[in-house]
């Protein structure tokens, strides 16, 4: 199968831009980043008749221009054809090269009664250069939470020490610093983060470099930042090259709940310079669950000449006291005692392997390039039916735009704060409409808000098609009607 992979990309980029490189994502990007000009630039043009051409038809067009090749992929997958699945921030599905693998191994494994002990370095080497760093710098978590708990509590912190972070954190990283609140006298400072489209990376920047400067002025020890890329409530992209400015600038440590970054965003986290990152591998990298991706920052490059901030593992079998390297040189495997924590389950962790092989074959920017024009194209739809100030994601920055989307369907634009009909419009987006649709809602906190909103999120990935979403757009119409 994993022969059949490439042979299905070679024939479908034949003669065009590499295998690893949309033909399209030049144009694609360029249709992005104009929004934030539209009302200067006045309509686009781009379409291959010759007419003035809205965002959405540039859109649409280009994600059909691939239709072929992205049909095929989601032929890779063993998803339920009555259903149309849009709740990839919570969970994934395996491709069959790696469902076939983790059954295999697993029924090996029962008959052999094998174990799993070691460190998985041969499968960590092979995983790594898909995300830009060395094989000591990423290790396999058991996914986001794990990570975060990782990097949070292996920290040495002082009491007093204060932690930045923002309102929309999951609990995945809000568990362990609370932990460490409790247990070392640590502070956490939050900033309210503002939603919707009229918002740019600049502010994002302006509110964390502000935030600091202001609790340094108040005699405050500042010694991390913290914040989600994307947040899982809204989908905004926290620009994490911009933040890391801020972090460096600040002498900070840098701490990135990158749940859905894996399997979405080609990022190069070497370039990007953060000394921890934690990501899911059983969301958007469609890994089996109880997998993650954490890279930690393992050597000094030019994207960040910081110290490596002292750290002990929280979780492991495999450690011996060593200082961190002041280099470029690693003095030890990092990854290699955090991934080691006695018998491991290696069908999971080759399951995820596996799946990182098929993306690392289609091309990771590839996929991001997909998924995000995908998620343009629905946010387009949503504020040409909906209204843009519908909208808690930003689509017109191209630093802020991830594949999740969030805004609010109903007529009255304060059903919002109504728990409940928001958690109806989910269950009835699956059960009234063929195919059902399988989306979710989300709490958002909103500056000024007397409440929560109660929003509707949506993530679009490499299985969704330009189809797929204008039948959810219908639908999602039909239903804020029915439902008054």
């Amino acid at each position: 199968m994993q022969k059949d992979t490439t042979a299905l990309i070679d024939t479908n980029t034949a003669g065009s831009a590499p295998a690893h490189w949309s033909r399209n994502r030049r144009d694609f990007l360029r249709i992005l980043g104009s929004g934030a000009l539209a009302a200067t630039l006045g309509p686009l043009a781009g379409c291959s008749d010759g007419h003035a051409a809205s965002r959405t038809e540039e859109l649409r067009n280009l994600l059909l221009a691939d239709e072929g090749f992205w049909r095929d992929v989601n032929a890779m997958f063993t998803l339920n054809p009555a259903k149309r699945f849009m709740n990839i921030g919570t969970a994934g599905s395996m491709p069959k090269v790696a469902l076939d693998l983790f059954d295999s191994e697993n029924r090996a494994r029962a008959i052999e009664s094998m174990s799993g002990y070691g460190n998985l370095l041969a499968e960590r080497t092979q995983v790594a250069p898909g995300f830009g760093v060395d094989p000591d710098e990423l290790a396999f978590s058991a996914n986001t939470s794990s990570g975060m708990c990782h990097a949070i509590l292996g920290l040495q912190w002082n009491p007093g020490d204060v932690v930045v972070t923002t309102n929309h954190e999951h609990g995945g990283g809000e568990t362990p610093l609370a932990i460490a609140v409790a247990r070392y006298g640590i502070e956490v400072s939050r900033i309210p983060l503002p939603v919707g489209n009229a918002q740019s990376a600049q502010l994002y920047v302006s509110l964390f470099d502000q935030r600091i400067r202001e609790l340094r002025t108040q005699g405050k020890r500042v010694r991390a930042m913290m914040f989600s890329a994307p947040t899982y409530k809204t989908g905004t992209m926290l620009p994490i090259a911009e933040l890391m400015e801020v972090a460096k600038a600040h002498e900070l440590i840098s701490i990135v709940d990158g749940a859905h970054l894996p399997g979405m965003m080609a990022y190069n986290y070497a370039d990007l310079g953060m000394d921890f990152m934690s990501g899911a591998g059983h969301k958007w990298q469609c890994g089996p669950g109880s997998t993650g991706i954490l890279i930690v920052r393992n050597k000094i490059r030019a994207s960040n000449p910081l110290p490596l901030p002292a750290w002990y593992p929280i979780h492991t079998s495999s450690w011996t006291p060593r200082a961190r390297t002041t280099n470029g040189t690693a003095t030890w495997d990092v990854a290699a005692t955090i991934t080691s924590c006695g018998s491991l389950h290696t069908p999971m962790f080759h399951g995820l392997v596996s799946s990182c092989g098929v993306w690392d074959q289609i091309g990771r920017k590839k996929i991001e390039t997909y998924d995000l024009a995908l998620s343009a194209y629905l946010k387009e739809r949503i504020a040409e039916i909906w209204g843009v100030d519908r909208l808690y994601s930003p689509k017109d920055d191209p630093k802020l735009v991830s594949a999740v989307t969030s805004f609010n369907p109903f007529n009255n634009a304060n059903d919002v704060l109504n728990s409940a009909k928001s958690g109806e419009f989910v269950t009835r987006m699956l059960s009234d409409y063929s195919p059902g649709f399988v989306i979710r809602n989300v709490n958002v906190p909103v500056i000024g808000a007397p409440s929560d909103h109660y929003v509707i999120r949506i993530s679009t990935h490499l299985w969704t098609s330009v189809d797929d979403i204008d039948k959810l757009v219908a639908a999602m119409d039909d239903l804020r009607r029915k439902m008054g």
